[in-house]
């Protein structure tokens, strides 16, 4: 056999061998299924590097990318991911979570060079340090923990034949851990913690981290992000870096005025090098280019490592950013990024930590105006999102302080420095809503008066505040939970607030009642101590109630007062009639009867149109004909299962995509004037037919539809 025989032979059966331990290794789990929910930001987040989802239709539920405020369809990233560059031994490499993609996806796709362990089991973990949740757990850092592993030593996507196009691995492997909070002053940010570990050989020098984002602000319930570049072309960037802060932004400039006036900023919070480095001093860099590019080199995309390296290496030019950038709105893709870190010797690590904060716009200017004064509610939340990450470092200079043997610092006594530490509100009650003709009935228990702040140490419950939305706020610009107005409040008689007592809500004994957990859905039992009735609602329409719990600050540390969030326990609940009573029989009816086409809680579209059949019983059906006996219509009611799932009105202004409770009257149910020839129903004079499945009386009836 030829020598050069032989050596084709061998490699091919390198080849071979090579691409069977590919396949036969076991497959990653690519998770994107995850995204914030406790608090005000709706982000998902995966385990291959990237956050966002790129606006990808997700069966059941269309995840958020970053939605903010919660419910309000107002987006704020198509995707983001991170990013490490470092001088090794062969020259520069840069690996990108993700880089200018119309598809988002997991590695295989150039530029996602990140992927997850090839362990079936390792998909993201959630943990929550509240202890009634059902993924509690003594380890979480937050209110809803994120932790997932990935790496960018694979050249081929674990137990496939799918190769990572253009990557070339410098072998490190990062833990991802994201947190997030319920409380009301911190829940307008998501803390983003990578710790990068060099697990190759080759010591990795002068390293920079970085997050990129295609950062945009619109609202997808009036410009559909599937629409393409138009969608894109109207964001409006800058960045702050100075002592006090250091980040990036994005705004609508002039994409969906009225309906976008927040903005997104990627902010740097802090690093750890590796012991003993000389040259890290917490620098950061902030760069932006154009998505397809443009005619000058500063907004050309930098497709090979060398350019990226560059760009995470040095700031945009100011002169260009001032002349050329600010202000002028288009598809601009994010970056900021911090180093050089001296090194990162084999098996060592660094820590990097990035905050996404999200803020309404201040004032009442134009959605143009972007200045300081427009920026101070973002100001303020990454001043809290810095005081989450500093935690017991009340002074920020990297160690706990001691007068004598005492440390001023170590709030919970344990003797070692710890970040991720807030003063904490009361816990919110449990809250359950009913609904009534024209009315709720909220119930809530006493377990926030047993809480006890962790900064102070003190149990220093106050008392209870009722919140609610009002008629057509659902389908406002900011969505039902953002126009939530205090109504009543309640307090402890102690010289403090408005000492007004519990008496008018305390209930004589205390009820035993059902509530759905605001996080597993599950149907639990507790004692409800206090009840209140709202009346002059209108039967048919949305409203948002919550119940929150405050405490009375501690003036001697400079704590205000804080209260618990107004999300964590929010329920969105239809008034209607009851289901009929097994031993009764209530007249069954339409409204509005007339039917008018236009009104005020129609949608704009066909589809979105509805009317409500009350007095039904729990379990029927319902059938609806011509006066000539054709059938146009009919449906299924049950009262413990309906939600108004089979109506497009609910599915475009319910929140059912928000985690957010949602409470129908077991009487009603919605129909969508959508003949089952899915034609839109006439003007006419249309009969109805009500069987009770459970005994099989039959009821009928008579409705007019006016176009």
């Amino acid at each position: 056999m030829g020598i050069m025989r032989k050596i084709l032979i061998l490699t091919l059966c390198l080849f071979f061998s090579r691409l069977e331990a590919q396949t036969l290794s076991k497959p990653t789990i690519d998770d994107n299924s995850k995204f914030t929910n406790v608090g005000n930001i709706g982000l998902t987040v995966s385990n291959y590097g990237t956050i966002g989802d790129g606006f990808i239709k997700q069966v059941p539920v269309d995840q958020p990318s970053c939605e903010y405020p919660k419910g309000s369809g107002v987006e704020h990233l198509f995707g983001g991911g991170l990013w490490v560059g470092a001088q090794t031994s062969s020259g520069i490499k840069v690996t990108t979570g993700a880089f200018n993609s119309a598809r988002f996806q997991a590695g295989g796709s150039t530029n996602f060079e990140f992927t997850n362990t090839a362990d079936p089991l390792d998909v993201i973990l959630e943990r929550s340090s509240l202890l009634d949740n059902q993924f509690y757990s003594p380890e979480a850092v937050s209110h809803q923990d994120f932790v997932a592993d990935f790496t960018d030593t694979n050249t081929y996507v674990p137990g496939t034949t799918n190769q990572i196009f253009g990557h070339n691995p410098m072998g490190i492997a990062v833990h991802m851990e994201t947190y997030a909070w319920n409380y009301p002053f911190a829940d307008d940010f998501v803390i983003l913690n990578y710790t990068i570990t060099n697990v190759w050989d080759d010591t990795l020098k002068d390293v920079y981290v970085g997050l990129w984002a295609d950062l945009v602000v619109r609202n997808v319930n009036i410009t559909p992000p599937r629409i393409g570049a138009p969608f894109y072309q109207h964001a409006g960037v800058g960045y702050k870096d100075n002592d006090e802060m250091k980040m990036v932004y994005c705004y609508d400039y002039d994409g969906d005025p009225g309906y976008t006036d927040s903005y997104v900023s990627i902010t740097f919070l802090g690093a750890d090098p590796q012991p003993g480095d000389q040259k890290y001093r917490g620098k950061v860099t902030h760069n932006w280019w154009l998505f397809s590019g443009g005619i000058e080199e500063y907004e050309q995309p930098p497709r090979e490592e060398v350019l990226r390296y560059e760009r995470m290496r040095t700031n945009f030019p100011d002169d260009i950013y001032w002349t050329n950038l600010y202000q002028r709105p288009g598809n601009w893709m994010s970056l900021i990024s911090t180093g050089p870190f001296e090194r990162i010797d084999p098996g060592q690590s660094i820590n990097v930590v990035f905050a996404i904060v999200c803020a309404k716009k201040a004032g009442f200017n134009p959605a143009t105006v972007d200045d300081d004064d427009a920026k101070a509610n973002l100001y303020e939340n990454i001043a809290w999102a810095q005081k989450a990450y500093y935690g017991e470092d009340s002074n920020r200079n990297g160690k706990l302080d001691f007068v004598g043997t005492d440390s001023t610092e170590d709030v919970n006594n344990n003797g070692k420095l710890d970040r991720y530490i807030l003063p904490t509100p009361p816990t919110p009650p449990i809250v359950k809503i009913i609904p009534g003709n024209g009315k709720v009935t909220i119930m809530w228990d006493k377990s926030a008066e047993n809480s006890v702040d962790l900064i102070s140490k003190n149990k220093d419950f106050e008392g209870y505040r009722i919140y609610r939305s009002f008629l057509n706020d659902d389908r406002s610009s900011e969505g039902i939970f953002s126009s939530m107005q205090l109504i009543r409040e309640f307090d402890v008689i102690d010289g403090l607030f408005y000492d007004t007592g519990f008496d008018e809500i305390r209930l004589d004994q205390p009820k035993t009642g059902t509530y759905i957990d605001p996080v597993t859905k599950e149907v639990k039992e507790t004692e409800f101590y206090y009840q209140i009735e709202i009346d002059g609602l209108h039967n048919g329409w949305q409203y948002a109630f919550s119940v929150t719990a405050f405490d009375s600050g501690d003036a001697s540390i400079s704590l205000p007062s804080l209260e618990s969030s107004r999300l964590q326990n929010v329920v969105v609940v239809t008034p209607g009639t009851p289901a009929m009573p097994e031993d009764k029989e209530l007249e069954i009816g339409v409204y509005p009867n007339p039917y008018r086409v236009n009104a005020l809680w129609d949608g704009t579209q066909e589809r979105q149109r509805k009317l409500y059949f009350y007095n039904l019983p729990a379990n029927c059906e319902v059938r609806i004909y011509t006066l000539a006996g054709d059938l146009v219509g009919s449906f299924i009611h049950n009262a413990e299962t309906y939600r108004g799932q089979d109506v497009q009105w609910y599915e475009r202004f319910a929140n059912f995509g928000s985690n957010v409770q949602t409470v129908f009257p077991g009487g009603e149910h919605a129909w969508d004037l959508v003949t089952e020839a899915d034609q839109a129903l006439a003007t006419g004079l249309y009969l109805f037919s009500v069987k009770d499945l459970d005994n099989g009386k039959i009821y009928t009836g008579k409705f007019v539809v006016i176009k």
